[in-house]
């Protein structure tokens, strides 16, 4: 069993790439074979067995343990644990709901059941009222087996198991999710309709644990997946998941990514050898009246502290008196005195109106280019920018775009609301759509590249870190200039472009998160803080 801790590499990865993420066909598909090459019942009996070690280790001092298990194979997991935990918790009362009866279940189910009832489990028709915060409850009611309909529409969930689903999400224990939360939808990491915790603030009252049985999926990493699965543990039930063959096989559907290798900095080396970054942004006053020059300071602050060797910084509002930067080491430049073919550009930061004239030059100069906030409303609304930018990868040019949900579902021609609805889809329907690297920033932001023309390459992952604190004004244009940072460094290094822009997507971003992650609770928060930190957490 390993626990996926995204702060450091304490789960096993299975390849450079990171932990594998299945889809829910892929999953069944891996059940279904290894139970047919195991005697009968006995992968019910492995996951039963995971599910009670890591439940007995969660809480081992539990006056109660109480099971809700639904009416499929996910129940009797719940049902097999609940056996085993009678033996391994003896002084614990082990309780169980169901929402079905024995005969309702499939056959391992059924053999499960027994197996508890002859443990002498309590049988309950709801969560025990004497229950606190030192007892457990376990999920055991849906996993990854939400039923849809013909339409593609969720079923409604029947009576007894909504009523047990409320239970587990708003009581006041520790909660042990098996596979995946119940009502979440393990490939999107959103609720099913009807499923979500209400108030939605309930899934955070409580420490949340899941543990994936056999593979992991994208769900519990993104989206609403990460509040409501907690930490994340994983116990591949010996289907051999950690073997290169199988990854090729299988093809996952996604990776989760994981901790950048420790970067040094040679003695022999010179600001030169760190690569240069030019930020382009920052709209001024004289403009709108709505001065946005701080987002473009923010971006380049990110650079300098993320280890660029030179950062310059040429901002859009024309009223910007003469003199030196708040902080000398950023160069302040005329736009039309950059050299933009020179440098890893950062584009669009606090940009506004005034962005759109440099578009054209920049996406046709620039060899590698981050685009951010208005420069991709500006790239949503034009199409002759849209040309210029697809044309970049054919000229062998790097590109990452930044978007937001909101800025997503602009270059998509669709609604925030679609694009939360299915994370990983959304952001790989933009990187084809402009063959560009993607990453679609939120809760388990998505890193998504054109799909390669080696079928066997990765083309999209998910971060594992970062937290609610980056929910304020500025984080996303640290994020962008340190990602112009990481990777200017990376092009100073020999090695396939198109892995290196990825890779410093990739990197960056778990970087960005990682420092939210990592802030010391006496410090304040904010994004001006956070590009100043870059510098220590990086060197630490």
């Amino acid at each position: 069993m390993q626990c996926i801790n995204p702060l450091t590499a304490t789960g096993k990865r299975s390849s450079a790439a990171g932990w594998p993420l299945f889809s829910t066909a892929d999953t069944r598909r891996i059940e279904r074979e290894l139970a047919a090459a195991l005697p009968p019942y006995t992968l019910m009996q492995r996951a039963g067995l995971a599910v009670a070690r890591l439940a007995a280790a969660l809480a081992p001092h539990a006056r109660i343990i109480w099971i809700a298990c639904g009416p499929g194979n996910n129940g009797g997991d719940g049902l097999e644990a609940a056996a085993r935990l009678t033996r391994l918790l003896p002084f614990a009362r082990i309780a169980v709901s169901c929402t079905a009866g024995r005969d309702e279940m499939p056959a391992d189910a059924q053999a499960s059941w027994d197996r508890a009832q002859d443990a002498k489990v309590q049988w309950l028709d709801d969560r025990p009222e004497d229950m606190d915060e030192q007892d457990l409850c376990i999920d055991a009611l849906l996993g990854i087996g939400l039923r849809t309909s013909k339409s593609g529409k969720n079923a409604a969930p029947a009576a007894k198991l909504l009523q047990l689903l409320r239970q587990t999400q708003a009581g006041s224990s520790p909660v042990l999710c098996i596979d995946i939360a119940s009502g979440l939808d393990a490939e999107t990491g959103r609720y099913a309709a009807g499923m979500a915790p209400s108030p939605p603030t309930d899934a955070a009252r409580m420490p949340r644990h899941t543990l994936g049985l056999l593979t992991l999926q994208p769900g519990l990493f993104t989206g609403q997946g990460r509040d409501a699965c907690g930490q994340v543990w994983w116990d591949e039930l010996g289907a051999g998941l950690d073997s290169s063959h199988a990854e090729q096989e299988l093809r996952p559907m996604a990776w989760l990514s994981h901790p950048p290798n420790p970067q040094t900095r040679p003695h022999d080396s010179h600001k030169g050898s760190f690569g240069d970054v030019a930020v382009v942004g920052g709209e001024g006053l004289a403009q709108l009246g709505l001065s946005m020059t701080g987002a473009a300071w923010l971006a380049a602050l990110a650079a300098l502290h993320g280890g660029a060797g030179r950062v310059m910084l040429a901002l859009l509002d024309t009223q910007t008196p003469p003199g030196i930067a708040p902080w000398p080491e950023i160069m302040l430049r005329q736009p039309d005195a950059q050299d933009w073919s020179r440098a890893t550009v950062v584009c669009g930061c606090g940009g506004g109106d005034a962005i759109k004239p440099w578009l054209p030059v920049i996406l046709q100069q620039a060899p590698r280019l981050v685009l951010d906030a208005d420069a991709l409303n500006a790239v949503a609304t034009d199409s002759e920018l849209q040309l210029l930018l697809t044309s970049r990868t054919r000229n062998g040019q790097g590109t990452v775009l930044t978007p937001h949900p909101l800025e997503a579902a602009r270059l998509l021609h669709t609604t925030a609301g679609q694009v939360q609805s299915n994370r990983l889809q959304a952001a790989m329907q933009l990187a084809e759509q402009l063959q560009c690297t993607v990453v679609l920033k939120g809760s388990g932001s998505v890193i998504a590249r054109p799909t390669s023309t080696d079928n066997s390459a990765p083309a999209c992952w998910i971060n594992p870190t970062g937290n609610a604190r980056l929910a304020t004004g500025g984080t996303g244009d640290v994020l962008a200039g340190l990602l112009g940072a990481v990777w200017a460094r990376m092009a100073t290094q020999n090695g396939e472009p198109l892995e290196i822009v990825t890779r410093a997507a990739i990197d960056a971003v778990y970087r960005h998160g990682q420092a939210a992650d990592l802030w010391p609770s006496s410090l304040p928060f904010s994004a001006s803080a956070l590009a100043r930190r870059l510098g220590i957490l990086s060197a630490s």
